[in-house]
């Protein structure tokens, strides 16, 4: 009679895959926390808040208006290039309207000294012409009674020279002396004066003498004569 054999669990030898891990297996998982589960919803939410902003934006025209962080550096950026540039165009143009100024200067300066120094010695120049006029005018003024005079006797009064002469003497001339005519006589009674530094004096001699003819002459042997006529 055959033996009749029942193979059982126990009957194989023992391997790795007799012993397996103690817990769930495969695709089961643990239970998952409340703030895990949460995230997918607040994810859904923050999208569809943009998506309304992003609408509201396109739609009201609004987001022009938008200024990322980016753009206002590009913005400052460009604004810094701007004020570089018209710093240096304004200084540009400050130092040409002062190399401008400083050239008017240095011309107006030239200008200046050249008509000062013109001035200058249009002013020395009058200095001179004044002195020599105030020098001639002092000497015009002046009476020297040490002057020579001559008095002649053209008419036919003896010793009518000789009596003025006496009279110029008395009143203070030195150099007095009487004499006939030689020569051309004049038609009236006049004094002679030679140099313009001698009127003055012959107009003394005229008006102590009482003579009121008075005229400069060329030629004369004294400074000063008297020609008396009747």
């Amino acid at each position: 009679m055959a033996k009749q054999d029942k193979e059982t669990y126990d009957s194989y030898e023992k391997d790795v895959y007799d012993n397996p891990p103690s817990g769930p297996m495969g695709v089961h998982r643990g239970a998952r926390s409340a703030a895990s589960r949460a995230v997918p919803y607040v994810i859904v939410i923050i999208v569809a808040l943009l998506a309304g902003l992003l609408f509201w934006g396109v739609y009201s025209g609004e987001i022009n208006n938008l200024k990322m962080p980016w753009s206002s550096q590009e913005s400052s950026t460009a604004s810094s290039a701007e004020k570089a540039k018209s710093g240096k165009s304004g200084k540009s143009k400050s130092e040409s309207r002062s190399d401008s100024a400083s050239g008017n200067e240095a011309d107006a300066s030239n200008t200046d000294s050249s008509t000062g120094s013109q001035q200058s010695e249009q002013n020395e120049q009058n200095a001179e012409q004044n002195a020599e006029q105030t020098d001639n005018a002092t000497a015009q003024q002046v009476v020297n009674t040490g002057t020579e005079v001559r008095v002649v006797n053209a008419t036919n009064i003896t010793g009518y020279a000789q009596s003025k002469v006496d009279v110029l003497t008395q009143a203070g001339y030195t150099s007095v002396s009487a004499s006939n005519p030689t020569g051309n006589v004049p038609s009236q009674t006049v004094v002679w004066y030679q140099n313009e530094t001698d009127k003055a004096t012959a107009e003394n001699v005229a008006q102590t003498l009482g003579i009121s003819n008075v005229q400069q002459s060329n030629g004369l042997v004294t400074p000063i004569v008297v020609v008396l006529l009747d």
